[in-house]
């Protein structure tokens, strides 16, 4: 692979075109963690309870919604109908993992719209417990996990 698809011969940005590809099943899955000072991992201990909400059913839902709406935050990205959003939050120790796995079946991958809900759940956590501490960090954004499609399969668990 040692083109880039979203430029065109003559070196101009586009938007690939997929009308030729065959409609297969698509999955990806998706790796965000927040690094939580005390406080913060104190509410999540808890049971996540703000003041705006419950801090992990939030940013369940903000993931949820970003995985549909990635073609309106990344400029090429394809509109996808997805078939299936699952977002897992896990807190272990000072680290809050959020873990997204997307399917569709389309003629394009996924791995965008699964590496989107996890970047916009860990900003839903920062912004719902910045009032407690600033010194989260978020890190470690990564693919997973990918299948479908003629480049075939990836595995990095």
């Amino acid at each position: 692979m040692n083109e880039l698809s979203h430029l065109d011969d003559q070196g101009r940005v586009r938007m690939v075109d997929v009308s030729d590809k065959a409609l297969t099943q698509r999955s990806a899955s998706a790796r965000c963690v927040v690094r939580l000072p005390e406080p913060a991992r104190a509410v999540l201990a808890a049971g996540g309870e703000t003041a705006k909400g419950n801090v992990l059913q939030i940013a369940r839902i903000a993931g949820i919604q970003a995985a549909k709406r990635t073609s309106e935050l990344i400029p090429l990205c394809h509109h996808l109908a997805l078939t299936q959003v699952a977002i897992e939050l896990d807190l272990s120790g000072d680290a809050l993992t959020i873990i997204a796995t997307v399917r569709c079946h389309g003629q394009t991958g996924v791995e965008m719209e699964a590496l989107t809900p996890v970047s916009v759940a860990a900003l839903t956590v920062y912004d719902m417990l910045k009032a407690v501490s600033h010194d989260l960090v978020i890190e470690r954004t990564e693919l997973l996990t990918k299948t479908g499609g003629r480049s075939g399969s990836i595995d990095r668990r």
